[in-house]
């Protein structure tokens, strides 16, 4: 490994402050069973009120579980011992509740107008396209008896 010179750990710190500066860390996180929310305040001041279902594992588990939450030593993360679960901070402030594929499963669960429009209209057109189909070095769209 090489050796650092000062002025690149100068250089370190000074980026390490910066985004300290920038991205929300966790200074202490709880649980209201009351209310089945994690509260986590954050070191900009503000406070996150989450509901623990929206997080990835975390519905269904044993409120004990739940309140056995633990900040990162930067409070970067929060970590749940017994139920194997780690998340970080600044992706629970950007409403980033678990891994891509949780997070699509739950917008694909999501109602809305919109979402009932759209789909009415598709199956007047026939419903959803298919996906093209690889025919030796060519692509041709699936065909479909009517």
């Amino acid at each position: 490994m090489a050796d650092l010179t000062d002025a690149e750990i100068d250089a370190a710190i000074k980026r390490g402050k910066a985004a300290a500066a920038q991205e929300p860390r966790a200074i202490t996180a709880s649980y209201d069973l009351r209310t089945d929310e994690l509260i986590i305040k954050l070191s900009s001041g503000a406070t996150a009120l989450i509901p623990s279902r929206l997080i990835e594992g975390l519905a269904g588990a044993r409120a004990a579980d739940i309140a056995a939450v633990a900040v990162s030593p930067g409070g970067h993360g929060l970590h749940w011992a017994a139920l194997d679960i780690d998340v970080t901070v600044p992706g629970l402030v950007a409403e980033v509740f678990g891994t891509r594929s949780y997070m699509a499963k739950q917008a694909g669960l999501s109602r809305s107008k919109a979402k009932a429009t759209a789909a009415r209209e598709n199956g007047k057109k026939g419903g959803r396209p298919g996906k093209p189909i690889e025919v030796g070095s060519r692509i041709a769209a699936k065909r479909v008896k009517v």
